[in-house]
């Protein structure tokens, strides 16, 4: 029937939402992109979310995990980025590092390879298994001081400190090597593992690296720069 609005579900708009956002970044994406992308009119996306903060919310809910979009009356409503802040914390606390914190209060190491590997592999497999959530919260948080504030201050950074205060502990102990610069350090390994396990997608000359490979190797190479010769088969 002509003017007739094709029925789209919640999670249609989720995706488009998040392809969209995670291209343009907040600040530059709008509703009506959004619907351009699906073949909606702009009013008929209003059926759906009632703001461009509601947007941001369903299509962070996606890429977290799409059944939390069954939980969420449609049209949806929102009006404060706080809400978006306590969506991702709830996911970042959900997930966390236990392999770095156990580290972090072990007094005795029996093994520095096993547990330093342990680390490097949590860390891979975070970043991986996440990739597409990190790159909607990594865009869209440059242009939210509240979501800036939540990701780059309080959680990205607090795992750098974590990281370094590991590395400096088993530096002391004599476990790892030496470094100039632990902190520096901490951000060498993390973003060579979010290269890898991530950014190499967006790279055409990288993307067709097998994801089994890169793991295997970025982690033999950590552990290579990191460990003493005599811990390096």
């Amino acid at each position: 029937m002509a003017g007739r609005v094709a029925t789209r579900s919640l999670a249609d708009i989720a995706a488009a939402a998040a392809r969209v956002f995670t291209q343009r970044g907040y600040r530059e994406a709008g509703i009506s992109d959004v619907a351009k992308a699906l073949g909606l009119s702009h009013g008929a996306l209003y059926t759906y979310v009632r703001s461009k903060e509601a947007l941001l919310y369903v299509a962070l809910a996606w890429t977290i995990e799409p059944g939390l979009l069954t939980e969420l009356p449609t049209p949806v409503r929102l009006s404060a980025e706080e809400e978006i802040v306590a969506l991702a914390r709830r996911w970042t606390d959900g997930e966390g590092f236990p392999k770095l914190a156990a580290a972090l209060a072990r007094r005795r190491v029996p093994s520095a390879r096993e547990e330093f590997g342990e680390i490097v592999d949590e860390l891979y497999t975070f970043i991986e298994t996440n990739r597409d959530v990190l790159a909607l919260v990594a865009q869209c948080a440059r242009e939210l001081p509240e979501m800036f504030e939540f990701w780059f201050v309080q959680r990205r950074r607090s795992h750098f400190d974590a990281l370094s205060g590991y590395l400096g502990k088993r530096i002391r102990s004599g476990h790892l090597r030496a470094v100039p610069d632990t902190p520096t350090a901490a951000r060498f390994i993390a973003e060579t593992v979010a290269w890898f396990a991530w950014h190499r997608l967006g790279d055409p000359d990288s993307a067709m690296l097998s994801d089994e490979k890169c793991r295997a190797t970025v982690r033999h190479l950590v552990l290579s720069a990191f460990l003493p010769a005599e811990e390096n088969p």
